[in-house]
């Protein structure tokens, strides 16, 4: 395969853990393995069908282990991989930039909200 047939890496990686539910499930599986219903309540707002989706995307790139335990009923948990743990600290950069800009970036949506309805 020709290199312009392969994506863009920053591309390929960044759609796959920067959609609006990825870094959440890594950073509450960053603690500890969890079971769904565990990860569901630590994410409150995210439906079964969107969480379950995700999390199967997060396995496929690796990032996340699912662990089937034959029991009755069937227990399942994730944790996350080597390759999800060496993703910890530059999420964890990412999360403290967006903490301490989102102040400064709400303030100038508000100001370019405002020249948009002044126009």
């Amino acid at each position: 395969m020709e290199m312009q047939d392969q994506p863009c890496p920053i591309r390929d990686v960044l759609d796959r853990i920067g959609d609006q539910w990825s870094l959440l499930i890594l950073q509450a599986l960053a603690q500890r393995t969890l079971r769904f219903n565990q990860l569901s309540r630590e994410i409150d707002d995210i439906s079964r069908q969107m969480l379950s989706r995700t999390l199967k995307r997060l396995e496929t790139d690796g990032f996340v282990r699912r662990t089937l335990f034959a029991e009755v009923p069937p227990r399942v948990e994730y944790t996350l991989t080597e390759l999800g743990r060496s993703f910890l600290s530059p999420m964890q950069a990412l999360v403290e930039w967006a903490d301490t800009h989102h102040a400064q970036i709400r303030q100038s949506r508000r100001q370019a909200r405002d020249i948009a309805s002044d126009s």
